[in-house]
């Protein structure tokens, strides 16, 4: 399989990569340095933006030059033309150690984001959230966890798939398109080690596609949770996917290296690039944009 180095951009914590249509372009954060990255295919030109704080995971919204962003603290509005940022909420200010991680609109616009605990014993106190499109925001009635990540949506909606990363399990709950109740939470994958699950997205088949922490490659799932396929990907820490280009057809994947000591990063030069890896046979779905 065809994986080709995009972006060789050194993150820190290279996530949240989206794919947006309009523009044909991909979209990404590094956390740790507060920045939002674009790059376009076509021209080769790579850009990005500064934040005031980290910038954990955002969404596209109807307005090309809006994006909703998730910060390490809030909500908030930010326009890729002016930079400026409207704020929205603040998110957990009862829990000083935590901060927003994983995010992604699901089939009804709404935003549906988690938090961690960057504490070093790394309890479950961290939360799953959705910002409603009257801007309300509402705590789903999920389990806590360390770590927020995986979120996305099956196909119908009907099926919300998170995890907490350090659980080492991939879960799915029911989704009431109507009102966002959730229920029935299960195990959809067991992630064997050494990788650990992190950011997730769904193809145009219903197929789930996870980048595996430590694990240096992402894994195709299929709607039974069984493993369709394995791509491995030549660095140790991808962290999230998306399918971009004009046909869907190109699977983004970000990569970090926080964590790594100096002789690992000198043995892992690839680390915190943004790669593409070309598919034959799956196409993915454009990204749904927050409908607020």
């Amino acid at each position: 399989m065809n994986v080709q180095l995009l972006v060789d951009g050194h993150h820190e914590l290279g996530e949240g990569v989206l794919w947006c249509d309009r523009s044909q372009s991909v979209f990404w954060t590094d956390i740790h340095a507060s920045r939002l990255w674009n790059h376009d295919p076509q021209t080769g030109l790579t850009r990005s933006w500064g934040m005031p704080e980290r910038l954990c995971c955002y969404a596209f919204t109807a307005d090309p030059q809006q994006l909703l962003i998730g910060l390490e603290s809030r909500l908030a509005f930010f326009n890729l033309s002016t930079g400026t940022i409207a704020p929205i909420c603040r998110i957990e200010d009862d829990l000083p150690s935590t901060r927003l991680n994983d995010g992604r609109c699901d089939r009804q616009g709404r935003f549906v984001f988690g938090t961690l605990n960057e504490d070093a014993g790394r309890a479950p106190i961290a939360s799953f959230y959705r910002l409603n499109t009257d801007l309300t925001l509402e705590r789903l009635s999920l389990p806590s966890i360390a770590i927020s990540n995986s979120i996305c949506f099956s196909l119908d909606g009907k099926l919300m798939y998170h995890c907490d990363s350090m659980a080492g399990k991939i879960m799915v709950c029911d989704y009431d398109t109507a009102s966002g109740a959730v229920g029935g939470q299960r195990v959809f994958a067991d992630v064997a080690q050494p990788g650990g699950p992190d950011g997730s997205t769904i193809d145009a088949e219903g197929y789930l596609w996870n980048a595996q922490w430590g694990g240096a490659r992402v894994v195709r799932y299929a709607p039974d949770g069984r493993i369709d396929r394995v791509v491995a990907i030549p660095t140790s820490q991808p962290s999230c996917v998306a399918f971009g280009g004009a046909q869907f057809d190109t699977l983004y994947v970000t990569t970090a290296h926080e964590g790594m000591s100096a002789e690992q990063r000198a043995a892992d030069p690839q680390a915190g690039a943004l790669f593409a890896v070309a598919l034959a046979d799956v196409r993915g779905l454009p990204e749904v944009r927050f409908a607020g």
